[in-house]
């Protein structure tokens, strides 16, 4: 049996019988995205030319 490690709790489990993968249960699945909506975790990405003309109007 190969289990994994949540990466919201920690706890390990069985990904065979995880209906929440790659988490261990449904909560941990809702606590994620929690997070990704309230803008607690987020993508890097290059500044837009946007962007940097904000940064040479404020200078």
């Amino acid at each position: 049996m190969t289990t994994m490690r949540c990466a919201i709790c920690g706890n390990q489990f069985d990904p065979q019988k995880s209906s929440a993968m790659p988490f261990c249960s449904a909560r941990c699945k809702q606590i994620d995205l929690g997070r990704w909506l309230n803008e607690d975790y987020g993508v890097p990405a290059p500044p837009s030319e946007e962007d940097l003309e904000e940064d040479l109007e404020a200078e």
